[in-house]
């Protein structure tokens, strides 16, 4: 797999992992203490977030290589 198709791969990733996260904003308010949902909700925010940021990190440094390689 060139970088070209690993971008347009990540790409496709960044956007569902989005979408995903998008969803789960809605109504999101924060961690309520002493509840186990709201809890696990927030972990799952915060690993979605996650995923976005290093999706869009990696996206990033294989577009940069590829404008190095071409000077």
């Amino acid at each position: 797999m060139n970088k070209e198709e690993k971008i347009k791969s990540l790409n496709e990733k960044l956007s569902q992992y989005e979408e995903k996260l998008r969803r789960r904003m809605k109504g999101y308010r924060g961690v309520i203490h002493e509840s186990a949902m709201s809890e696990m909700r927030h972990q799952e925010v915060m690993v979605l977030k996650a995923m976005v940021a290093g999706l869009k990190s990696e996206i990033q440094k294989l577009e940069n290589s590829i404008v190095k390689d071409r000077k």
